[in-house]
C-alpha cells in the first residue's frame, strides 16, 4: 500500500481501532483488580495505568502528578493539531462534566497532555485550551519529548509520528484516544473509549463520587 496516498479518513480509523484494544485491556484488567473488593470499594490498577510524571503546564509552570492530589482527575492524551479525534473527545468530556451538578462537576480537574511537544508549546496550549466548547478549567501539559513519552508510557498510551508526512510541518500524531478517570490519589479508575456517549461518562463520575462517599 502506498501510505502516502491513504485517505484523510483512515487516521481516525486507525487511532479508534488502537484506543478500543487498549480500553479493552485496561477495562479487563481493573475488572479484575476489583474481584475481592468488597462491595461499594472501587480498587484501581495502579500498577498497569498512571504513575508520576513531570510536565510543563500551559502557564509556563513545572508541575508534577502530586500538584493534582486532592482532585479526581480527567486526562486525555492528544494534541492541538490535531483535526478532528482530539477536539471530539475534549467536548465530549466538556458535556459529560455539564451534566454533573456545580458541586459535582467542581470536584474534576480535566487535563490534556500533549503528545506533540515539538509544536505544542505552553504558549500554544494556553490559547487551545481556551476554546469555549472544551472543558471549564482545562489545563494543558507539554513537556520535552522525553518527559513526554514517560507519561505516555505510565498510562500506556500509543502514540507516533505519521511516517508519510514525517517531513512536513503539518504532520500528524496517530494516537489512541481515551479519557482517563484517576482518583484524588492519582490511581487508576475507569477508562472512558473514543466516542463514549457524555450520558454515560457522567453517570460514572456521579458513581465515582458516591462510592468515594459511601
Amino acid at each position: 500500500m502506498n501510505w502516502s496516498n491513504r485517505p484523510a479518513w483512515l487516521f481516525p480509523v486507525i487511532a479508534s481501532a488502537v484506543c478500543v484494544i487498549i480500553a479493552v485491556i485496561a477495562l479487563v484488567y481493573a475488572s479484575g483488580q476489583r474481584t475481592n473488593a468488597a462491595p461499594g470499594v472501587r480498587e484501581s490498577g495502579q500498577a498497569l495505568i498512571g504513575g508520576d510524571f513531570e510536565l510543563v503546564a500551559h502557564t509556563g509552570e513545572t508541575v508534577t502528578h502530586a500538584d493534582f492530589e486532592g482532585r479526581p482527575m480527567l486526562i486525555y492524551f492528544g494534541f492541538t493539531y490535531c483535526p478532528d479525534i482530539c477536539p471530539m473527545s475534549l467536548q465530549l468530556m466538556a458535556q459529560a462534566l455539564q451534566e454533573l451538578d456545580e458541586t459535582q462537576r467542581a470536584q474534576f480537574q480535566p487535563l490534556l497532555i500533549s503528545l506533540d511537544p515539538e509544536r505544542d508549546t505552553p504558549e500554544a496550549l494556553a490559547q487551545y485550551v481556551e476554546t469555549p466548547v472544551f472543558p471549564e478549567d482545562l489545563i494543558g501539559l507539554t513537556g520535552s519529548p522525553e518527559q513526554v513519552a514517560a507519561a505516555a508510557r505510565a498510562y500506556r498510551v500509543y502514540y507516533a509520528r505519521s511516517e508519510a508526512d514525517a517531513s512536513m510541518a503539518e504532520y500528524l500524531i496517530d494516537h489512541s484516544s481515551l479519557i482517563y478517570l484517576m482518583d484524588r490519589e492519582g490511581r487508576f479508575v475507569e477508562v472512558f473509549p473514543h466516542a463514549t456517549p457524555p450520558g454515560r461518562i457522567a453517570q460514572s463520575l456521579q458513581r465515582f463520587l458516591q462510592e468515594e462517599g459511601a
